[in-house]
């Protein structure tokens, strides 16, 4: 049986800018919960979830050794952090905003 999480209940996250990205990592508490990320927080379900958010390309990184995805939103800030408009210009709340995400994890 699986049961829906919000990824906050099995992950944590930093996020940040560098240029007109943004960037996200993502690291699992567990093996287990990495397994559940690792196939379902895609290019695609990231893409979904940030609908609202303007992204000229998602890209997903996983970084198995740490249990982690290391998140990629090029073009969200145009002009870099010190020239973007948008009330998050420098990213930091991107973190958050993914750890909202729901997925599926085994048991419960």
């Amino acid at each position: 049986m699986s049961t829906s999480v919000q990824l906050h209940q099995i992950a944590f996250a930093r996020s940040g800018d560098k240029g007109d990205k943004v960037n996200i990592g993502l690291f699992a508490r567990d093996a287990a919960a990495y397994r559940a990320i690792r196939a379902q927080v895609t290019q695609e379900a990231v893409a979904v979830h940030f609908q609202d958010v303007a992204a000229d390309r998602i890209q997903v990184y996983p970084v198995d050794n740490l249990h982690a995805l290391n998140i990629v939103l090029s073009g969200r800030l145009p002009g870099g952090a010190s020239c973007a408009l948008g009330m998050d210009n420098m990213a930091k709340t991107a973190a958050a905003a993914l750890l909202r995400m729901r997925i599926e994890v085994q048991g419960g």
